[in-house]
């Protein structure tokens, strides 16, 4: 695409707050449902293979979106195509409102997977949106902004916590933020950075999602994220249900256990850009495996609630920056950015669409906290591939 030019500094400072509001709302709209898997639970009253099943609607959604999402990205633009999934999302979630009230599964599955959807097409453009902004800033952004939707998804643990806490019905909870999603979301993006003319090369050239898949570079990316989504993924889906069932807490325990997680990402991410800077993608994405592992093995291995939370904790700590970093590192050619970090999220979103099924089927043979172990292999795969996260020399070619 064309530039017109070095963007006014106000102009790009709007943007990079209406990125870190998109961001922090689409953290709240999936932490406004996972924080209460035990009410869903109750109220549609599932096994936990069920559950796991029916969290995978979600994963099945983002999956089938994520394909469509960077023709659909080059098309409308970052600012249009994120407007489209909140709106998705809320759909969604009023699906699954219809369906909790109803005591139904199947609208409850619809809903999850409109939700999911909307999360797949969302999540790509405010990435390109926040990679953007990064690039005209000239310094690291992109940890922070993955800060937002962690803080975003601490005040949805909040709500959740609060709610199971004084008797709200999840019902009203969603309503809630159902109606707010859209009214926030169309006020940030008018705030996003203005669309670049596209050439007639660019046009006939189309979105490049194509090629992307062919890059060697582009797939191992996709397989850091891959790794650390699932490491990640697991805690949101399962962290509250594991301290509810494998230490017998109660279900707003259970929703702080959640909190902590991602309140521990929040920050990690937030103090991420200077040890960034410091020590490079490589180095700080495998040290931050080490304290995924630690955390983990507390969670699981902890033998009391006490010790269970500080592992939440430190896994939250190791899950905070494998999915920015890959997400900057897909970016690193602005011609290429809505492609491959299209690519690079398909491929990082099977970790949402495998992990559920497979976590809470293990869960129901040998228990939720050592069905968590499967994390260990996420983790090995994030190191294996970690190198691949160097960024691009200058005059890189573009196949790479």
């Amino acid at each position: 695409m064309t530039t017109t030019g070095v963007l006014p500094a106000a102009e790009t400072l709007r943007a990079r707050t209406a990125a870190v509001i998109a961001f922090g709302m689409n953290g709240l709209a999936f932490a406004s449902f996972i924080s209460r898997t035990p009410s869903i639970q109750g109220v549609l009253g599932l096994s936990l293979g069920q559950l796991g099943l029916l969290l995978l609607c979600v994963s099945g959604g983002a999956v089938a979106g994520l394909p469509l999402s960077g023709p659909i990205v080059h098309k409308l633009g970052p600012a249009r195509a994120v407007l489209a999934g909140s709106l998705t999302v809320s759909l969604g979630l009023a699906l699954l409102i219809v369906g909790l009230f109803a005591g139904v599964v199947a609208p409850a599955a619809i809903g999850l997977v409109f939700t999911g959807l909307g999360v797949g097409v969302w999540d790509v453009a405010m990435n390109v949106e926040g990679a953007d902004v990064e690039r005209r800033l000239g310094r690291p952004l992109m940890p922070r902004l993955h800060a937002a939707f962690s803080l975003g998804t601490v005040a949805g643990a909040g709500v959740g916590a609060a709610s199971a806490a004084t008797g709200v019905p999840i019902e009203v909870q969603l309503i809630v933020v159902a109606l707010l999603i859209p009214v926030v979301v169309t006020v940030a993006t008018r705030r996003f950075l203005p669309v670049p003319v596209s050439t007639e090369e660019e046009k006939a050239a189309g979105s490049g999602v194509l090629a992307a898949w062919r890059e060697p570079r582009t797939l191992l990316i996709g397989l850091l994220v891959l790794g650390f989504a699932f490491t990640e993924g697991s805690a949101n889906d399962w962290i509250a249900l594991a301290l509810v069932k494998g230490y017998g807490t109660s279900e707003a325990l259970g929703a702080v256990a959640f909190g902590l997680f991602v309140s521990a990402m929040t920050a990690a991410r937030w103090v991420g850009v200077p040890v960034l800077e410091r020590f490079g993608r490589v180095v700080v994405l495998r040290a931050t495996a080490v304290f995924a592992l630690l955390g983990l093995l507390l969670v699981v291995f902890g033998g009391s609630t006490p010790v269970a939370l500080c592992g939440a904790l430190l896994w939250g700590v190791g899950a905070s920056l494998g999915f920015p970093v890959g997400m900057s590192a897909a970016a690193d050619d602005p011609a290429r950015a809505a492609a491959r970090v299209s690519v690079v999220s398909s491929i990082g979103y099977t970790a949402f669409l495998a992990g559920p099924p497979l976590i809470g089927l293990l869960g129901e043979h040998i228990g939720i906290l050592r069905g968590l172990l499967v994390v260990l292999g996420a983790l090995a795969l994030g190191l294996l591939v970690s190198g691949a996260t160097k960024p691009l020399p200058v005059g890189e070619p573009v196949d790479r």
